[in-house]
């Protein structure tokens, strides 16, 4: 694939942890809903490459159950039109378990609303592929559109368990 069939959301090559539109990634968890999972998210080098990594342990103690990263991709918050684009690229390296891409476009209004898509984030650097036409609404009627895009966010999610990824780059791609 060339260069002109990506685009990079964030490459993750350098140290500090803004992307190079100037929006930081921050963590969230399911401390905001009164869950006890508690996160940590920071840029260091996993297996030769700076990515961004997030772990803690997934714990489902007060209808709890969500640790994420996540990016607006517009600093000001605005949508953007991804529309040119298949999907998102992601560059990941795991611990074997599953994980969530989660979408929210305008069209979103509440916190648990999303369009999601799951991978498996192998013990290896892997490229993942995840196509718009797959993204499933949850929690809302209206359809997914990449016209509206406006955040993105890498989640463990909706079971106990020890969560380690790491974000080598991720982007969208035709």
């Amino acid at each position: 694939m060339s260069e002109a069939d990506l685009r990079a959301i964030d490459d993750l090559s350098r140290a500090d942890p803004t992307t190079p539109h100037g929006v930081r990634w921050e963590a969230l968890s399911d401390r905001v809903m009164g869950g006890v999972s508690v996160p940590t998210l920071a840029r260091e080098r996993v297996a030769g490459r700076f990515a961004q990594r997030l772990t803690g342990r997934v714990r489902l103690e007060n209808n709890g159950g969500f640790l994420q990263m996540a990016l607006d991709l517009d600093p000001s918050g605005r949508a953007i039109d991804a529309s040119g684009w298949t999907g998102v690229r992601l560059l990941v390296f795991g611990n074997g378990e599953d994980y969530g891409l989660h979408l929210r476009t305008d069209a979103v209004q509440r916190p648990w609303q999303s369009y999601r898509q799951s991978f498996v984030a192998p013990a290896a650097w892997t490229e993942i592929d995840l196509p718009f036409t797959e993204m499933v609404p949850h929690r809302l009627e209206a359809p997914f559109d990449p016209t509206r895009l406006k955040r993105l966010g890498l989640v463990a999610i909706g079971r106990a368990f020890e969560a380690d990824l790491s974000l080598g780059w991720i982007g969208f791609y035709r």
